[in-house]
């Protein structure tokens, strides 16, 4: 039987199931594959870490240079721009196929390694990079090809999924949720990758270029986080039959005149809490596609973690293995289209204003005449007043939930609205989608 040699780039958590899996598994890989699947190396920065799995000492060497000069088939498990960049670049030019999860790199540089890999005619694969052990971009890319998807919503970061629910579900403040994260370790020490949506930004970007054949880049990804969202927005949404989570979302628009685009965001959502997307809690990601034919779909799983991700690393290391050894071209991406990207501006969505306002005659007609000048429909409008304990002053609070506009048209009209001289203040602007 044929032996296919894998050089492996890192042995973080992922990287060392990688590795575990490679070595127990060796017999069943073979067997799928139709080659032994002999892990020839593995590149690490420093030979003495500890590490929870043993792994043979004599695999590990820090020159992953040469370890990738010599291989059929590479994972890059790095993570970082550099030199995990230049290693993928480099395998590519020697014809390796390259299994990747680092959604940093292709969302920022994805389009030279995906031409690199066009020209030297091998296959660069990267299921990893979102959502962890969900197979969502094989799907979108091989099985939903020949149909035409029109939108993408994805819960893509557990850590914020995690955050969210914790708010929700104990009432919990965004920094006490946020510290039960860290120590359960679904959240680093660090956390703002993840809370400011930077994370799931660069996912976004991958999801839009593979479902709407077209390349985006994370500057092209609109990316707010989740460090605003108070619990008395969750509290709030969730009297009016909402929760709020992070959704990355990419979708196809149409314009007046018949053009079209599209808008890639990272946001705050609420979300009817009869909506599929709404019943993912925990730390776990889901992606709902809506395609002209499918129809709507959702995948759901664990969307992070050493061996659900090492799950999907191989799955592409098998496909690509079994390629090299039927022979014929590689699997590559299929970016065929020039859809622009849109700004914010153009998105049209649902939103929920909380306007903090002077309990008096007249204020509610104020509020929903600035609205109408502005182009934005009112669907649902609540009204609580309160009392300072202090000063005994009356104020009321307005929660309001519009129909579909533009983002553009909201902004105007939350502008408008703050130079009522009955509006104390606006306490929360969130879009809303499934509504």
């Amino acid at each position: 039987m044929r032996t296919l040699k894998v050089a492996l780039l890192g042995c973080g958590n992922v990287g060392a199931q990688v590795a575990r899996i490679l070595i127990e598994d060796a017999d069943a890989l073979a067997a799928r594959t139709g080659a032994r699947l002999e892990l020839s190396g593995i590149a690490v920065r420093n030979l003495g870490t500890k590490r929870d799995v043993e792994l043979p000492q004599e695999l590990f060497t820090t020159d992953a240079e040469t370890l990738v000069k010599d291989a059929d088939l590479v994972i890059e498990l790095m993570g970082g721009i550099e030199p995990a960049r230049t290693l993928i670049l480099s395998a590519l030019s020697n014809g390796a196929c390259v299994v990747t999860g680092n959604k940093a790199l292709l969302a920022q540089d994805g389009p030279t390694l995906y031409e690199e890999a066009d020209k030297a005619g091998v296959q660069l694969s990267y299921e990893a990079a979102v959502a962890g052990a969900i197979p969502i971009l094989r799907p979108i890319r091989d099985s939903l090809s020949g149909d035409r998807i029109t939108r993408v919503l994805g819960i893509v970061n557990g850590t914020t999924n995690f955050i969210l629910d914790q708010m929700d579900s104990t009432g919990a403040q965004f920094a006490d949720a946020l510290a039960e994260a860290q120590r359960l370790g679904y959240a680093e020490a660090d956390p703002t990758a993840d809370v400011e949506g930077h994370d799931a930004a660069a996912k976004a970007a991958i999801l839009a270029t593979l479902s709407f054949h077209t390349r985006f880049a994370l500057e092209n990804v609109h990316c707010e986080g989740i460090t605003k969202v108070s619990a008395a927005d969750i509290a709030a949404a969730k009297d009016a039959g909402f929760v709020i989570k992070l959704l990355a979302i990419a979708e196809k628009l149409t314009d007046a005149d018949g053009g079209e685009g599209i808008s890639v965001r990272v946001h705050p959502t609420l979300l009817p809490r009869e909506h599929p997307l709404a019943a993912v809690r925990g730390a776990f990601n889901a992606v709902f596609i809506e395609a002209e034919n499918a129809g709507e779909l959702m995948f759901y799983g664990q969307g992070a973690g050493g061996t659900p991700t090492a799950s999907a690393v191989l799955g592409d290391l098998v496909s690509a293995a079994r390629r090299l050894v039927l022979g014929g071209p590689q699997r590559t991406e299929t970016t065929t289209g020039h859809v622009p990207a849109l700004p914010i501006d153009a998105a049209v969505t649902s939103y929920y204003i909380g306007l903090d306002v002077a309990d008096q005659p007249g204020v509610l007609a104020k509020i929903a005449q600035i609205f109408a000048e502005n182009g934005v429909s009112i669907e649902i409008m609540r009204q609580t007043i309160h009392r300072d304990a202090e000063s005994n002053v009356e104020s009321a609070e307005l929660r309001i939930v519009t129909h579909r506009a533009s983002e553009a048209a909201l902004a105007a009209t939350v502008e408008a609205v703050k130079g009522l001289d009955v509006i104390n203040s606006v306490t929360s602007v969130l879009r809303v989608e499934g509504v």
